[in-house]
């Protein structure tokens, strides 16, 4: 059963569905992109929003392929899941950009 998980990035509120058990690993998401975030928005070299979502999630998806190679996954799946993460990046970057209209 899915309840609403509300989760603050760069100052904003994000209300998501998700399944009771997965809410800890949701909220522990949220904190590791929300930090990634806010590191990338300090530097001063990335202006706007959307640019430092997609620099947030280039950098999380490098270190999550860099862990999978240590491990020795298989780099067909690693590509799958990245391209993934990149369609749900992208949706959400349309989303983001559809309300500011």
């Amino acid at each position: 059963m899915s309840s609403p998980v509300i989760v603050n990035i760069l100052g904003k509120e994000y209300q998501i569905a998700c399944p009771e058990e997965e809410k800890p690993s949701l909220i522990s998401s949220a904190q590791m992109l929300n930090d990634s975030m806010e590191k990338i928005r300090s530097s001063g070299k990335v202006v706007g929003l959307d640019r430092i979502a997609v620099m947030a999630a280039l950098n999380l998806a490098h270190d999550l392929l860099t862990i999978q190679n240590e491990e020795g996954s298989d780099t067909k799946e690693s590509t799958l899941k990245l391209s993934l993460m990149k369609e749900k990046v992208s949706a959400f970057l349309e989303e983001e950009r559809q309300l500011e209209l």
